[in-house]
């Protein structure tokens, strides 16, 4: 999720655990621990590859974590003896307030690693979109009360409710992500198409309205948008993915690890020369969140790897689909021109 979530998750979380025994300095401290976790932007990489796949790696697996939950216990009771609170209570609100934050993550589809240094694949549980206003906005809210008026019984009141609305919040959007990739599963097959596997993520700014991957046995993939106020079977759109072009890139370790932290969800494409791979999760067909140039032709015609870079095709434009996306909501007539969008045409 985005910083501001992260820090409001933390300051809350902080809030109900030791607002009455720290005031208004729990806010501070759970803010500060809600962000910890995202320091790991600032350790640069080789390659964009290597940066992606690594983020949320070590800061946010929940060993870690707990880890450095229970030394600052031990310092900090270590340097106020007399504190007001107990070193089991403190342990137990700095984990959740650190913990939180990588959990909060692998609501996302981007792709977590609780369990470092073990290797799973990275966790996307795909039922928030990584800027969600619905889910920052109440907690936002209660944490201005209790900044301003105190950690009073009202205030701790307010930060448990939104805190609980934020967790309703995401087991609905986990629901949905189920619910509307079993929907298009089930259009498909109606069509006859071969489905081997189903992801859903929620469009932008909701969890109403989402998009779907399926994977066929054909070398191929669908792109599809279901709502639960849709009127119409969800419009779809088939696509190459390109698998056969990979073979230059077997046993490329980069790759490797690309496939693994997405979960084989990956495009190929061959442009001016270039092998690029596209993350298929995030963005919509035609504009793609994360696209790498893997290999390049050389003079005579032959693939040669190169060190992965971004692939600058311009920055993603994801205006048509939020100029569409209020009415979307509550109907699919008309269909998002999936089709349009995909070949780069933009109303």
């Amino acid at each position: 999720m985005d910083s501001l979530t992260q820090a409001v998750l933390g300051a809350t979380v902080q809030g109900i655990g030791m607002g009455r025994q720290q005031g208004r300095k729990a806010l501070v401290y759970g803010a500060l621990l809600g962000t910890l976790p995202d320091l790991d932007v600032f350790i640069r990489y080789a390659d964009p590859v290597s940066s992606m796949t690594y983020h949320r790696g070590f800061s946010h697996s929940v060993f870690v974590l707990t880890a450095l939950a229970a030394f600052i216990a031990w310092a900090v009771k270590k340097r106020y003896p007399d504190a007001p609170y107990s070193a089991r209570r403190l342990f137990f609100t700095s984990a959740a307030s650190l913990i939180t934050h990588p959990l909060l993550d692998a609501f996302t589809v981007y792709g977590t690693q609780l369990l470092w240094p073990f290797t799973p694949t990275p966790q996307q549980w795909s039922g928030v979109f990584i800027i969600d206003p619905l889910y920052t906005v109440p907690m936002l809210l209660a944490l201005a009360h209790a900044a301003w008026h105190g950690i009073s019984r009202n205030a701790w009141r307010g930060l448990s409710a939104t805190f609980l609305w934020g967790c309703f919040y995401l087991a609905f959007g986990v629901f949905g992500s189920h619910y509307h990739a079993e929907r298009v599963r089930a259009t498909l097959v109606a069509e006859g198409v071969p489905v081997t596997r189903v992801m859903a993520t929620p469009l932008p700014l909701n969890n109403l309205v989402y998009r779907v991957l399926a994977e066929t046995d054909r070398g191929d993939y669908i792109e599809a948008v279901s709502g639960y106020f849709d009127r119409m079977p969800p419009e779809h759109i088939r696509l190459p993915q390109g698998k056969a072009l990979t073979a230059p890139l077997a046993g490329d370790p980069l790759y490797q690890r690309l496939q693994w932290f997405t979960d084989g969800w990956l495009r190929a494409d061959e442009t001016d020369g270039k092998l690029v791979i596209s993350d298929l999760r995030m963005g919509m067909d035609g504009a793609l969140t994360f696209r790498f140039v893997m290999a390049e032709r050389d003079a005579g015609g032959r693939w040669q790897r190169v060190a992965p870079y971004h692939y600058d095709d311009g920055v993603p434009d994801f205006r048509p689909l939020l100029v569409r996306l209020w009415p979307r909501l509550w109907n699919n007539e008309p269909p998002l021109p999936l089709a349009d969008w995909a070949a780069g045409k933009t109303e």
